[in-house]
């Protein structure tokens, strides 16, 4: 009995490292990812929230930005900026790759390897983009946005735990 306990208990342990989130962009083959991490997005009035997930590829990476809207002309277009924690910027060209299901919008922006290396040595602080869409009048707010790489919007003073996603770890372990 004392033997089975821990090889249980390792193939337990085993079975949930290897689990491991994955992307694939229009149907191809999936990229393996870091976790779906929710950033604040507090001028955004309709969630205040934005999906962020990153994937390694053959060619460097890509960034999956995802926000939920209200109808299915609102899109996430235009350039992309990656704010690192050292004060970096990686400048993301729209190559107007989209997907709109389910009440979300999503756009995929990749990154070579030089700036794939960066984002392995330092943690994503922000990241500025557009959102822009038909002139409804109960359309979607358009305009220019800053999804904040911070777990909760309230915090106290006193409260020392971390307070941001340590995404460098991540992608280093991809």
């Amino acid at each position: 009995m004392k033997i089975k306990m821990p090889l249980l208990l390792l193939l337990f342990i085993t079975t949930f490292a290897n689990a491991q989130e994955t992307m694939s962009v229009k149907g191809s083959q999936p990229f393996p990812a870091t976790q779906n991490y929710t950033f604040i997005c507090e001028k955004y009035a309709y969630t205040g929230e934005a999906n962020i997930q990153i994937a390694k590829t053959d060619k460097g990476g890509v960034l999956k930005i995802t926000i939920a809207t209200t109808n299915d002309k609102t899109r996430i277009a235009g350039g992309l900026y990656v704010d690192l924690a050292n004060a970096d910027v990686i400048a993301c060209l729209d190559k107007n790759v989209k997907e709109t299901a389910d009440g979300k919008t999503s756009s995929y922006y990749y990154f070579t390897p030089a700036e794939f290396a960066k984002l392995k040595k330092t943690d994503i602080k922000g990241i500025r983009f557009i959102i822009t869409g038909g002139s409804n009048t109960f359309g979607d707010q358009t305009g220019y946005f800053t999804a904040s790489n911070k777990m909760s919007y309230f915090s106290t003073a006193f409260d020392k735990s971390k307070k941001s996603f340590d995404t460098a770890a991540a992608i280093t372990a991809l």
